[in-house]
């Protein structure tokens, strides 16, 4: 599964760990991402995304059509 969030785009961030003697290696912070099914009236089925914490806030607001509606046209297969 990639860490990459379907509704908003996040993905992975690259920084330093750094330990107590302030060496500083090389990390990544993933990204919180669920897979979520989502029934889609319009549609008449259920979907599945992968999304994260601002992306689920985003169809709760927006609501599940809107959203479901960009990504098809940006050309996502659901």
């Amino acid at each position: 599964m990639s860490r990459k969030c379907m509704v908003s785009g996040a993905v992975p961030g690259l920084g330093h760990s750094i330990s107590h003697s302030h060496v500083r290696s090389k990390r990544r912070f993933d990204v919180n991402v669920q897979k979520r099914r989502y029934w889609v009236p319009s549609l008449g089925r259920t979907v599945r995304l992968t999304v994260s914490p601002r992306g689920i806030r985003t169809i709760d607001k927006r609501g599940i059509d809107v959203v479901v509606a960009e990504l098809r046209a940006r050309g996502v297969k659901l």
